[in-house]
C-alpha cells in the first residue's frame, strides 16, 4: 500500500505552468508539432496517421505548415533505422536506448532535414534542433544535440548517401 499525504480541500496547492514563447515562423511551429507527434509515436503504439491528424487539428495547422509536419514525421518514420545508425555512429558514448526519447526524435528530425530537405540550410536545421532541445529537453540536451549534429553536418554527403541507399534498398 502506498502512503499518500493527507490533504484537505482547504490545503493550498501550487501548480507550475510552463509557457513557451511562440515560435517565430510557421516552420518552427511545424517542427514543434512534428516533435510532439514523433514523441507520442515513440512512446505508444498509436496509429501515425491518426496522431498526425489529431495534432494538426489541435494546433490548427494547415497548408504549407501541415505539409511540412507530414514531411518531417513521415520522413523520420520511413528512415528511422538508418537515422538511428547515424546517431549510434556519432554518439558512441551513448547507447541509443539510453538517449532521452525527446533528444532522439530531435536528432532524427534534424538528420532528415540535413539529408533530405534541400530547402533547409544546414545551419537552420542545427539551430532549430538546438532550440527544440532547449525548449523540451533536459539540462544537457542542447550540448548533446549540438555536438551530435555538428559531427553529422560535417559528414552531410555521407549521411545523404546513407539515407538514399537505404531508401533504394527498401523499394
Amino acid at each position: 500500500m502506498i502512503d499518500l499525504p493527507n490533504m484537505n480541500p482547504e490545503d493550498e496547492v501550487s501548480v507550475e505552468v510552463i509557457e513557451h514563447d511562440a515560435p517565430m515562423t510557421e516552420r518552427s511551429l511545424a517542427r514543434r508539432t512534428a516533435l510532439q507527434i514523433l514523441y507520442e509515436l515513440d512512446c505508444t503504439n498509436h496509429n501515425s496517421e491518426e496522431v498526425i491528424t489529431a495534432r494538426l487539428k489541435a494546433q490548427e495547422l494547415q497548408g504549407k505548415a501541415a505539409r511540412f509536419v507530414r514531411l518531417l514525421v513521415n520522413g523520420v518514420l520511413v528512415n528511422r533505422e538508418r537515422m538511428d545508425q547515424a546517431i549510434r555512429k556519432y554518439a558512441t558514448e551513448w547507447p541509443l536506448d539510453q538517449v532521452a526519447i525527446i533528444d532522439r526524435n530531435i536528432l532524427r528530425m534534424a538528420i532528415y532535414e540535413l539529408a533530405k530537405v534541400e530547402s533547409t540550410p544546414t545551419g537552420v536545421a542545427v539551430d532549430e534542433a538546438v532550440s527544440l532541445a532547449k525548449l523540451f529537453g533536459a539540462d544537457n540536451s542542447t550540448t548533446f544535440v549540438n555536438g551530435v549534429l555538428g559531427k553529422l553536418a560535417a559528414e552531410k554527403d555521407e549521411l545523404q548517401k546513407m539515407l538514399i541507399a537505404g531508401q533504394e534498398a527498401a523499394e
